[in-house]
Order: C-alpha cells, then sequence, then structure tokens
C-alpha cells in the first residue's frame, strides 16, 4: 500500500488548523481587573467563535480522510472544501469579534490590553491566516489526483 505525501498545501492547513484549536482554548476576551474586582472572560467556545474550532476541527478530519478510505482516491479532498472551511472560520471570528464589540467587551484601559486582553483572537486569527495560505497554495498545486 503506497501513500502519497501530504504536500506543502495540506501540511501548512495542518498547522494552521492546529494553531486554531489552540487558539479557541485560549481567552478571547477578558473585563475586570485583577485589583479586587471579579474578572470576566470566555473563550472562542462560545458564541460565534465555536465556528472557528468546527472549522479547525473539520480540516483536520479532511486531512485524514486520504489514509482512512485507503488506497482509492477520495472525492471530498478537494480545494474547493478547505476553502469554504476557511470562510466559514473568517465568517465565525469576525461575527464574534462584531458580536464582542457590540457587547462591550473590549474595554482597554492601555494599548497594550488589546493584544493581552485577548490572545486567544489573536491565535485564531493567525491560524486563519495560514488556512487561508494552505488553501492558495493547494489552489496552486497540479491536478494529479
Amino acid at each position: 500500500m503506497h501513500r502519497r505525501p501530504l504536500g506543502a498545501g495540506r501540511t501548512l492547513a495542518a498547522i494552521g488548523a492546529i494553531v486554531m484549536v489552540v487558539g479557541c482554548v485560549l481567552p478571547w476576551w477578558r473585563v475586570g481587573s485583577a485589583d479586587g474586582l471579579s474578572q470576566l472572560s470566555g473563550n472562542g467556545l462560545e458564541g460565534s467563535g465555536i465556528l472557528v474550532f468546527i472549522a479547525a476541527l473539520a480540516t483536520l478530519a479532511l486531512l485524514t480522510l486520504p489514509y482512512a478510505v485507503g488506497d482509492r482516491p477520495s472525492s471530498v479532498d478537494r480545494t474547493v472544501l478547505y476553502g469554504i472551511l476557511a470562510l466559514a472560520g473568517w465568517f465565525g471570528l469576525a461575527w464574534r469579534v462584531l458580536d464582542l464589540m457590540l457587547q462591550g467587551a473590549f474595554q482597554f484601559s492601555e494599548p497594550l490590553q488589546v493584544v493581552t486582553n485577548g490572545p486567544g483572537l489573536w491565535v485564531a486569527g493567525l491560524g486563519l491566516v495560514i488556512l487561508s495560505r494552505a488553501v492558495y497554495l493547494m489552489a496552486r498545486e497540479p491536478a494529479y489526483r
């Protein structure tokens, strides 16, 4: 049984999906301070941020699909589906950021708090950028399937 290598695009998609999962577990927003006030926070597993998490898991499942079906090629493992998953992740991220802005969860007393109060949001965005670049690379690969 001969397995073909993943290729640069699919390898980059796996890295992006893993970064997205890590970003969804980290806090996306934080309100309050450690100065005796209660602190509220949330991550990517609530609201529309769950779309980013689902897109990451679906990308990982799609990457492992050719190895699960055996030697025959899979008709589902196509660049278009990776692109749809990336768009769904971007939609979930944008919707969640807009929702958090309308709720007033983005309140910063210092400019550095833009990054420190929501590192998971930035990491998930980085994972989506990596996945988008992977889709671009997959679209440029020769069609050998």
